[in-house]
């Protein structure tokens, strides 16, 4: 049995995701974020050494990172569906969506992130105002400028195609997901990019997607 150590509001949703879309059975061993740091509780370093999720137990084997995840879950169960050939120009192409999400597409939301959290953060009133006055500026110069670079590129990747591997639904539209809920949420997705809000109602309307969120719970990225 297949047992996903997940977190809530996390990328463990796009391992769920996948397992409804395989029609696999699986478990669910649950955590919460700790409300004042966000952070993962202490109890998932029992189960890998960096304490955080996506984690998924497979009989003996334990295995982190979602492209990691999602590429061997797809390989091992997938027959072929979600996942192309291996060797095969298409192959190649979701691997670089796999390795984009993360790799290129979280880093300046995760500034976003952390900087939002700096603007809001409390202070003393000598130190409030140059905190919060660095943490816009570097917004405006930097973070903000990159991700306008990450969406205009993304939607010209997706052009007039309804996936992000081609014409077909593949694990690359599930490993993208999570940078794109987060774009929408806190990184300027909105009416400007359509062909990525249109990608987004897609996704949302697949049964698989609704039913892993019902397994997942809440999912909140603001």
């Amino acid at each position: 049995m297949i047992t996903v150590h997940h977190l809530n509001n996390s990328r463990s949703q796009r391992i769920l995701w996948l397992l409804e879309e395989l029609g696999l059975p699986y478990e669910i061993k649950r955590y919460q974020r700790d409300p004042k740091t966000l952070l993962a509780p202490p109890e998932l370093r029992a189960v890998h050494a960096l304490g955080k999720s996506p984690v998924i137990t497979d009989g003996e084997l334990t295995l982190a990172e979602s492209g990691a995840i999602i590429e061997y879950l797809a390989d091992r169960y997938g027959a072929g569906t979600l996942i192309p050939a291996h060797g095969t120009p298409a192959r190649l192409r979701c691997n670089y969506w796999l390795h984009y999400a993360e790799g290129s597409a979280m880093p300046p939301l995760l500034l976003k992130l952390v900087f939002n959290q700096v603007e809001r953060a409390s202070a003393p009133f000598f130190v409030k105002p140059v905190a919060h006055g660095i943490a816009r500026k570097v917004q405006r110069s930097f973070v903000d400028p990159q991700l306008k670079l990450h969406l205009d590129y993304l939607e010209g990747e997706l052009g007039d195609s309804a996936w992000f591997g081609g014409d077909a639904f593949s694990v690359a539209d599930i490993q993208l997901s999570f940078p794109l809920e987060a774009f929408a949420a806190r990184g300027g997705l909105d009416e400007r990019y359509p062909t990525l809000l249109a990608f987004l109602h897609r996704i949302h309307a697949r049964p698989a997607w609704q039913r892993a969120l019902r397994q997942g719970g809440e999912y909140v990225l603001g």
